[in-house]
């Protein structure tokens, strides 16, 4: 296990298994031919689309689109294609900021492949040695996804309708009760993106990463049932368990990773992946 392995994990994928998912003239995500077959029986709202799957001329407009894919989700998750149904609808867009062509439920999000973005929050503090502790959390042993396994102390998907702000703070109070005057010392630093493919379809992600320094007398304490404890780990043990453990949630060992960058805990001249690794979490091709 190394840095790099967590990185070219996390960009596993083989679009040769997918067909392309357009919105009018545009691709906005990727589909198996298993959900494709079960979207055109539907009727008339999803059409083939050249090489691939697309919804049709007719569909306009964000309300339209919106109430066709909410039929498509129901559909694959009656397939057994989608899992359950989350309650919580992301905006579908290609680009960070450019208006949601429709909106979707996080639980169909990976079966229509689109692009998911994300808040992680580093929380962090300095001993009085002056060495770097992270609160790192334990996820409930309950999640759907990755239960029992080490998390940021926040995090949480980007909901539409919310600023990054707005959400950061509300997933901030709700993961660990962080009061909001608190959270909004974030500090912005960046974001990390890769595409992996699952058994529920693609996962084409973004992760909008801030910075949290908190004060020694801060314990976190979660309210949603989310995370089942947390606990203070220094840079130096945060950084062996992304080297050498799978007991980070898959792609919080990305975050933890470019947290140790940015604060100039890994080491170029002791690192040789280095270059590929910083290069990685930027969604650039890992070489093998």
């Amino acid at each position: 296990m190394s840095f790099l392995d967590h990185i070219r994990s996390c960009n596993a994928h083989d679009l040769g298994g997918f067909l392309p998912f357009r919105i009018g003239a545009e691709r906005v995500g990727w589909v198996r031919p298993e959900a494709a077959d079960v979207l055109l029986r539907l009727g008339d709202a999803f059409v083939q689309n050249g090489e691939g799957l697309g919804l049709a001329a007719h569909i306009a407009g964000f309300e339209d689109r919106s109430k066709a894919l909410a039929d498509g989700a129901a559909a694959l998750v009656a397939a057994g294609i989608a899992p359950r149904l989350r309650g919580e609808l992301y905006g579908i867009t290609n680009a960070w900021g450019r208006p949601p062509l429709a909106a979707l439920d996080r639980g169909a999000v990976p079966a229509f492949g689109v692009r998911a973005y994300g808040v992680h929050v580093n929380g962090w503090r300095r001993t009085a040695d002056g060495d770097i502790e992270l609160w790192l959390g334990r996820r409930a042993a309950d999640k759907a996804v990755a239960p029992g396994k080490l998390d940021n102390m926040v995090a949480g998907g980007q909901p539409i309708g919310l600023s990054l702000i707005e959400n950061m703070i509300k997933e901030s109070a709700e993961e660990a009760d962080v009061p909001e005057a608190l959270a909004r010392s974030a500090r912005p630093v960046g974001c990390i993106a890769y595409v992996m493919e699952q058994d529920e379809g693609l996962k084409p992600d973004v992760m909008f990463c801030y910075d949290l320094e908190v004060p020694a007398d801060f314990t976190p304490a979660n309210t949603d049932g989310e995370i089942e404890s947390f606990h203070l780990a220094s840079a130096r043990d945060a950084a062996r368990i992304v080297a050498e453990t799978d007991d980070f949630k898959f792609n919080v060992n990305l975050v933890v990773t470019d947290f140790l960058i940015r604060h100039g805990l890994l080491d170029p001249d002791a690192e040789p992946d280095y270059a590929e690794i910083v290069a990685g979490l930027r969604g650039a091709p890992v070489p093998e």
